[in-house]
C-alpha cells in the first residue's frame, strides 16, 4: 500500500514572525546593522530569506522593529521618579560589573552607529523610549535636555567600564561606584532653580506622552 506524503503542517504566522525577530535581535546585537545579513537571520530562525522579506519588507524595517523590541523595556531608567539618581546609579553599577551579562540596547547602539541610516533609527528609538521615559520623570524646565545628558553619562560609564574595561573604573566596587555616580547624576538632572518651571515644557511642545 502506498501512503500519501504527509500534508505540510500549516505555518503559525505569529510564531514565525516572532522567531525571525528573535533571531534578528541576536544577529544585529552581535554584528551590528552592516554585519548582520538577512540570510543569516533567516537560517537561525529556520526560514528562508524570502520569507523574512515577506514578513518585514526589508532589512531596514526588520532592524527598526528590533530597535523597538530592544529599547522599549526599561533597562537602566526606572519606571518611577522615587530616588531616581540613586536607582539609576545602583542599577548601572551592578549591570556593568565584569561578570554581569551584556546589555543588548547598548551593544545594538554601539555596533550599528557606523551606518548612518541605522544610527538614525537607533537615535529615534532612544529618544522615543529611554529619553521620553526619563524626561517624564524630571520636574522643572527642559527635561529633554537633562534626560539626554543623563543618558550620555550612563552610556559613557557603560562603555568604559564594561566594554573597554578601563582599569580603575572596572575595578571599582559597586557600592562605591553607586555613591559617586549618584552625586554626578543628581547634579546632571537637577533643574536650574533660576529658570521658570514651565519654560522647558512649553519649548518641547507640552507634556511628555
Amino acid at each position: 500500500m502506498t501512503l500519501d506524503p504527509p500534508a505540510e503542517r500549516p505555518r503559525n504566522a505569529a510564531a514565525t514572525r516572532a522567531a525571525i525577530l528573535e533571531s534578528a535581535v541576536v544577529a544585529f546585537t552581535r554584528s551590528g546593522y552592516d554585519g548582520a545579513g538577512v540570510r543569516e537571520i533567516a537560517q537561525a530562525a529556520g526560514v528562508t530569506a524570502m520569507l523574512v522579506i515577506r514578513y518585514f519588507g526589508s532589512k531596514e524595517q526588520l532592524f527598526r522593529e528590533v530597535v523597538d523590541v530592544v529599547l522599549a523595556p526599561p533597562t537602566i531608567v526606572p519606571e518611577d521618579s522615587a530616588t531616581l539618581a540613586h536607582r539609576v546609579a545602583e542599577t548601572l553599577a551592578a549591570r556593568t560589573t565584569p561578570e554581569a551579562e551584556h546589555l543588548d540596547p547598548f551593544l545594538l547602539m554601539l555596533r550599528s552607529a557606523s551606518n548612518p541610516r541605522a544610527n538614525e533609527i537607533v537615535r529615534a528609538g532612544i529618544e522615543r523610549y529611554a529619553g521620553r521615559r526619563l524626561a517624564a520623570l524630571l520636574p522643572g524646565p527642559r527635561p529633554d535636555e537633562r534626560s539626554e545628558l543623563l543618558l550620555s553619562l550612563i552610556a559613557g560609564v557603560w562603555l568604559l567600564r564594561k566594554v573597554v574595561g578601563t582599569t580603575a573604573l572596572a575595578a571599582m566596587e559597586p557600592a562605591d561606584l553607586t555613591r559617586r555616580l549618584e552625586e554626578v547624576f543628581g547634579a546632571a538632572i537637577a533643574p536650574d532653580p533660576d529658570e521658570p518651571a514651565d519654560r522647558g515644557r512649553a519649548e518641547s511642545g507640552g507634556a511628555v506622552e
